[in-house]
């Protein structure tokens, strides 16, 4: 069932995506060659419960991190570990917290060091993407047009965009209804109101669309071996511009 909240809930919603906005600058801040995805995890956790929230994904579904830490080839899911982050990789760090009831997620992709053109390429047409879809996210619109507008840019710039994975509806659940795929056609899919909260997030990879799991039954990475890239942003239905409950500043430009 989908979801509408109410002005009390948006405004909630917004104070836990602030939470996750400030831990990812922070976490964006250590990122350098050398660095643990395991020590990142650990930071994350304890800005967290420093802000008065909870990890949301750690022990959700049996996960044992606070963070989700994908470098490279890792498309999403990716498990902290003493991997030591080299110049050169590119590292997706995608978060939640859980905090009066309520949700809060968002992810970005973040370099080390020096990248290849192509990474820097890549990582700018995900979140060229994000925003094309953010900015389609208006009431009367249809959900297909947030997920054409992911997959015509990401197409056009001669990437392809995960099919197996999707967006989702976040509020008073972690996942809610509807699934946000990255693909699709416009004019399709349920009608967007005001009151809908849609976590939007690209997962774009350089070769083919086509991924699997790794043994630890988590880290989902693409099935060539090429990079991949990761944006996410939760975003609020309004009378007016899309609300970005997980940005700062709060605004789609």
């Amino acid at each position: 069932m989908v979801l509408l909240k109410s002005p009390e809930e948006i405004r909630k919603l917004r104070g836990n995506n602030l939470i996750v906005a400030r831990v990812l600058e922070a976490l964006k801040k250590m990122i350098h060659p050398g660095v643990t995805t395991l020590e990142l995890d650990r930071y994350c956790e304890e800005l967290t419960l420093r802000e008065g929230a909870k990890p949301a994904f750690k022990g959700y579904r049996g996960y044992p991190f606070s963070l989700c830490t994908s470098v490279n080839e890792e498309v999403v899911h990716g498990m902290p570990s003493e991997r030591r982050l080299q110049s050169g990789d590119i590292v997706s760090l995608d978060f939640g917290i859980y905090h009066e009831g309520l949700y809060g997620d968002a992810a970005v992709t973040v370099p080390v060091g020096e990248v290849s053109d192509e990474a820097e390429r890549l990582m700018r047409v995900t979140e060229e993407a994000l925003y094309k879809a953010i900015g389609r996210a208006r009431p009367g619109n249809r959900l297909g047009d947030i997920s054409a507008a992911v997959q015509n840019h990401a197409e056009a710039a001669g990437y392809s965009v995960v099919r197996d994975l999707v967006g989702h509806g976040i509020g008073r659940s972690l996942h809610e209804e509807p699934q946000v795929p990255n693909f699709g056609r416009e004019g399709r899919g349920i009608e967007l109101r005001p009151g809908l909260v849609l976590a939007i997030e690209p997962m774009v990879n350089a070769g083919t669309h086509a991924v699997r799991v790794l043994k630890d039954g988590w880290t989902v990475v693409t099935a060539d071996g090429r990079l991949s890239a990761h944006f996410e942003h939760s975003v609020a239905i309004t009378e007016k511009e899309p609300f970005i409950l997980s940005r700062i500043d709060g605004r789609p430009d």
